[in-house]
């Protein structure tokens, strides 16, 4: 069963950056890229349990900061390599505040509203 939870204004996470909130007892990792993108995948790599939110963003690829391995922001799908972490839908209200989306994967997690 899906569940959206709001997590606060996407001000709260600067730009080329992401941050980790607990939604729904799941930590998710919310990405807010240099592109305007805003993004949510599981917050930990499932390689060495590297924590994704303080991972470096271009485009829409975050690596992970332990090990640098790679994952796509829009599905969550390694990238060179067979990890993969789920990846959450993302709605941003007119006046900036973000939700995201568990129980419901998805290949595009940007949906702005």
């Amino acid at each position: 069963m899906a569940l959206e939870q709001g997590i606060g204004s996407i001000g709260q996470i600067p730009i080329g950056e992401g941050r980790t909130f607990e939604v729904a007892g799941q930590r998710v990792a919310v990405f807010h890229t240099r592109e305007g993108g805003v993004y949510a995948i599981e917050a930990n790599c499932p390689h060495r349990n590297g924590p994704l939110a303080d991972g470096l963003t271009s485009g829409t690829t975050v690596l992970c900061p332990l090990h640098e391995r790679a994952f796509d922001l829009l599905t969550g799908a390694g990238i060179g390599h067979e990890d993969c972490v789920m990846s959450y839908p993302v709605r941003i209200s007119g006046d900036g505040n973000l939700f995201i989306t568990v129980g419901q994967p998805c290949r595009n997690s940007l949906d702005v509203m």
